[in-house]
């Protein structure tokens, strides 16, 4: 087997397959034969690394250096490098396995990421890392998964799934899709592409109404909230808002690496 190779874990009846030639994401999540995750290419679930949603206008300054990132969502970058590129798996076990990537161009400083993906019969538990070989530079962590709105097979059937969580706050939203820097209180109703606070963690439910709830739970107290399509829904916890490498760094060095985690962990209505 290649380190790129697709590969599958198990716990229970609970399946997680890990793509890592595909940006190290996982292509499906099904419980008891039933699929959890949007499928096809671009869908699934990937590490949004080593930033998270929009860069304004691909730009973000370090110091007196300011470094430009391919427009791949014209005006701006969106979601990373890391889902662009091919990953290795470092380490697997039946639930639980490994997988590294090493960034290079277009991203300018030399850095390490590690993803640790663990599977158990209730929960998979999803973990980021990402460190420097030199420079200490501004970076962002975070998770993108597609949670189809319906349930086909045994838990399929009912209405489509809903969201249920209790913001602190949301970040406005401008006209460019980025935060405006004001904060709203009072969030707006759906549908959203909107980042909302969380400061006491991220604890999101996507509710199959009489058949299933998975949890969404991360420490990060950032979370982007998409549900303008009618196929899926996605719930996004980040260690940042959007434009973040601008407005909210947080700074990678040889002593402190970035690490982020989130678990998601469902039980059957």
């Amino acid at each position: 087997m290649s380190t790129h190779d697709d590969f599958t874990l198990t716990a229970g009846d609970a399946e997680a397959t890990v793509s890592p030639a595909n940006g190290g994401r996982i292509t499906s999540l099904s419980i008891g034969g039933v699929e959890l995750l949007r499928q096809g290419e671009r869908y699934g679930c990937f590490p949004m690394a080593p930033w998270c949603g929009r860069i304004r206008d691909g730009r973000f300054r370090d110091g007196g250096t300011v470094h430009r990132m391919p427009l791949n969502a014209e005006p701006h970058a969106i979601h990373g490098t890391a889902r662009d590129n091919a990953w290795r798996t470092a380490r697997k076990e039946r639930d639980e396995a490994v997988l590294t990537l090493d960034l290079t161009d277009p991203w300018p400083y030399p850095a390490r990421l590690t993803q640790v993906v663990a599977l158990t019969e209730e929960s998979l538990t999803l973990t980021l890392a990402i460190e420097t070989y030199g420079s200490s530079f501004p970076a962002q962590l975070g998770w993108h998964p597609w949670f189809n709105r319906t349930l086909e097979g045994p838990l399929g059937g009912g209405g489509g799934a809903r969201l249920e969580f209790d913001p602190a706050w949301q970040e406005e939203r401008g006209e460019d899709h980025l935060p405006t820097g004001r904060r709203l209180e009072k969030p707006l109703p759906g549908p959203w592409d909107d980042c909302f606070g969380m400061p006491q963690g991220v604890d999101v439910a996507v509710v199959w109404p009489g058949r299933l709830e998975l949890r969404v739970t991360s420490p990060e107290k950032w979370v982007v909230v998409y549900d303008e399509q009618e196929a899926a829904l996605c719930v996004e916890p980040q260690t940042g808002p959007p434009d973040g490498l601008n407005t909210a760094p947080r700074l990678v060095t040889p002593l402190e690496p970035l690490e982020a985690t989130t678990t998601w962990r469902w039980r059957r209505l």
